[in-house]
C-alpha cells in the first residue's frame, strides 16, 4: 500500500458523500513515537539487553552473550563501538568466589572447634572428612538431578548439620577407647581399638540417624518453595 492508497481510503459515508482519509488528514512518511532514551557520558547512545530463557544459565547465558558482542562490534560502521554496560558473568563469578572462600573458612573453624572439643586431632579430622564427603554425594545428587550450584543450594550451608552426626559416633568412641584403655590398664591394640569403634557405631547409629531424621524434617518445607 502506498501514501496515496492510504490517503484515499475511506472513513465514512454521510448522504452519499464520501469522506477519505485525506480529507480529514495529512498523510506523510512520520516516525515512530519514541518510548525511551539511554546516554552514556552524556551523549545520547543506543541500549541492547540480552534476555535469558527461563531456567538458563546465567553465567553461560553473560559469557556468550559477550562473545556475541564482540562479534557485532567487528562489523559496525568505523566510528561506532559496541560496549558492555554491565556484564552479569562478573557478579555470577564474584559470587562463587564468595561462596566458595565461605565454605573453606567455614570447614577450617569446624575443624579447629572439632579440635578444640575433642582434644585429638585424628578424632577430629575423621569428623571432619563427613565435609567433603557430604560435598561428593551432593555434588553427584546435583549433577543426577539437574540443580545448578548457585547461592540457594550452597550459600547457606550449615557444616555442623553436617559434622552432627559424626561428632555424636567420634565421641562415644573416644569415651569407649577410654574406658576400655583403664579397665585393662593398657594400651589397645589395633584389633581391639576396632572392635570399639565398631561397637561404639552400632551403638550410636540410631540415636545419631534419630538426631539427623529430626533435621532433615526442620527442612522438609523449604522443598516446597518454587525455583
Amino acid at each position: 500500500m502506498t501514501i496515496d492508497d492510504l490517503a484515499q481510503a475511506p472513513v465514512v459515508n454521510r448522504g452519499g458523500l464520501v469522506v477519505r482519509v485525506a480529507d480529514v488528514a495529512t498523510v506523510e512518511i512520520g516516525q515512530a513515537p519514541r518510548l525511551g532514551g539511554a546516554s552514556r557520558d552524556g551523549h545520547e547512545a543506543v541500549l541492547g539487553t540480552a534476555l535469558m530463557i527461563a531456567g538458563g544459565n546465567s553465567r553461560t547465558v553473560a559469557q556468550a552473550a559477550a562473545e556475541r558482542l564482540a562479534v557485532v562490534d567487528d562489523s559496525l560502521p568505523p566510528g561506532i563501538v559496541a560496549l558492555p554496560v554491565l556484564n552479569r558473568s562478573e557478579l555470577v563469578n564474584s559470587t562463587i568466589s564468595t561462596v566458595a572462600r565461605n565454605l573453606i573458612e567455614g570447614a577450617l573453624l569446624v575443624i579447629v572447634v572439632l579440635f578444640l572439643l575433642l582434644g585429638n586431632i585424628r578424632a577430629a579430622t575423621i569428623t571432619a572428612l563427613m565435609i567433603p564427603l557430604s560435598f561428593l554425594f551432593a555434588v553427584i545428587g546435583m549433577n543426577r538431578f539437574g540443580i545448578s550450584g548457585n547461592l540457594m543450594s550452597l550459600g547457606a550451608l550449615d557444616f555442623g548439620l553436617m559434622v552432627d552426626g559424626a561428632v555424636v559416633v567420634i565421641e562415644n568412641t573416644l569415651l569407649m577407647l577410654t574406658q576400655r584403655r583403664a579397665s585393662l590398664g593398657r594400651m589397645l591394640t589395633r584389633h581391639e581399638r576396632l572392635d570399639v569403634a565398631v561397637q561404639s557405631a552400632r551403638q550410636m547409629v540410631k540415636p545419631a540417624a534419630f538426631g539427623q531424621l529430626i533435621i532433615l524434617l526442620v527442612f522438609a518445607p523449604l522443598l516446597l518453595l518454587e525455583g
